[in-house]
């Protein structure tokens, strides 16, 4: 039996050891019909008006901090206009995080840290160790990338509520040691795994090990499904490689997919493919979901997919979307429009992606 079975079995005979009167919770019956979650999102992320805002920190010691594991918090401000047009100033703690991108770029990828008594009446109150998904470089092609990335995490939001909510910031970069502002950029905040889990009546787990069998097969395909929509191999459930897994109380498992920085939808200058795999650049789709054994549940996905198509476009056109540059607009729906052919042909789809899938049985 796999790991995080057993670890989860353990888990449960501890909690009916000291509640023995409570009833044991047991694993739906039928994956088609997860138990909805509660869409219910933390007041930060209920706007999609980006926020305008400056980012002042020593960017000189963030840009020192190659190692995420030793990296200290270090103090930084935000600071936007309030409703009353005061300037309102939120003290924060910041330090780097990832991996390539914290090796490889002029300004590397940072998490937030606020005091929530320092957040009130802020429009950040309600955020803890929030990820700021920032550019890489000081250049139009590497905002556009971001810009894209975040279009990605707005379609999976229209495709599962097991996803990360986001919201834009517009931000000035401001240097506490040489005092001066450098740049202007999109950015945004990623929703964390925790508040995510809350919302899905969810607990998160770190376990690692995770294969086909372990995931509930609507939303393992599902999240499979999207990443292989927008191109993206740089994932692997199992080594919990740019995802997260989530227990719902019906002891079922839903992955949650994140960082579509890598993937074909985004086509980034610096993307590469893993050399194991029989792909060479990131705009090739490879399938790297799990298999399932119930092929009706690839349809159920692939309707839902098509359910969503003219909302997942329409947010190319609305005014975020219209922050992309139109030729990087054009070419995405293009992008897309490859998938759909793929999901709507059978023989297509029974070779791209049911016959695909890893972990067959």
């Amino acid at each position: 039996m796999r790991t995080i079975r057993i670890l989860s079995l353990l888990t449960v005979v501890a909690s009916l050891a000291s509640a023995q009167n409570a009833p044991a919770k047991k694993k739906s019956s039928d994956p088609k019909t997860p138990k909805p979650a509660d869409t219910v999102l933390a007041k930060f992320f209920e706007s999609e008006t980006p926020i305008t805002a400056t980012f002042t920190l020593n960017v000189g010691r963030i840009r020192g901090d190659k190692n995420a594991d030793t990296a200290p918090w270090r103090d930084a401000t935000l600071t936007y206009a309030g409703d009353s047009g005061a300037t309102v100033r939120v003290p924060v703690k910041v330090k780097t995080r990832g991996i390539w991108r914290l090796k490889n770029c002029q300004m590397p990828p940072i998490r937030l840290n606020f005091a929530n008594d320092s957040t009130k009446k802020t429009v950040f109150h309600g955020l803890d160790k929030p990820k700021l998904v920032n550019n890489c470089r000081d250049e139009d092609a590497y905002e556009q990338y971001v810009l894209q990335e975040f279009q990605l995490y707005r379609i999976y939001r229209l495709i599962t509520p097991a996803s990360h909510a986001v919201r834009l910031l517009r931000l000035s970069y401001a240097d506490s040691a040489s005092k001066k502002v450098l740049y202007t950029r999109y950015a945004f905040i990623e929703e964390e795994p925790a508040m995510l889990a809350a919302r899905n009546h969810a607990s998160l787990t770190k376990i690692k090990g995770a294969g086909p069998g372990d995931l509930e097969p609507l939303h393992g395909v599902t999240a499979g499904v999207f990443q292989y929509m927008i191109g993206n191999t740089d994932w692997a459930v199992s080594a919990l490689h740019n995802v997260e897994l989530i227990q719902v109380p019906t002891g079922d498992y839903w992955p949650v997919v994140y960082d579509f920085d890598f993937s074909g939808a985004v086509n980034a200058r610096y993307a590469t493919v893993d050399p194991r795999l029989r792909i060479r650049t990131v705009r090739e789709r490879l399938y790297r979901g799990y298999c399932v054994t119930d092929p009706s549940i690839y349809q159920q996905v692939y309707s839902l997919f098509n359910e969503k198509k003219d909302a997942i476009y329409a947010l190319y056109r609305d005014p975020l979307g219209k922050l992309l540059k139109p030729d990087v607009v054009d070419e995405t729906l293009k992008y897309f429009d490859e998938f759909y052919k793929v999901i709507n042909e059978p023989r297509l789809a029974k070779a791209n992606i049911m016959e695909a899938c890893m972990g067959k049985r």
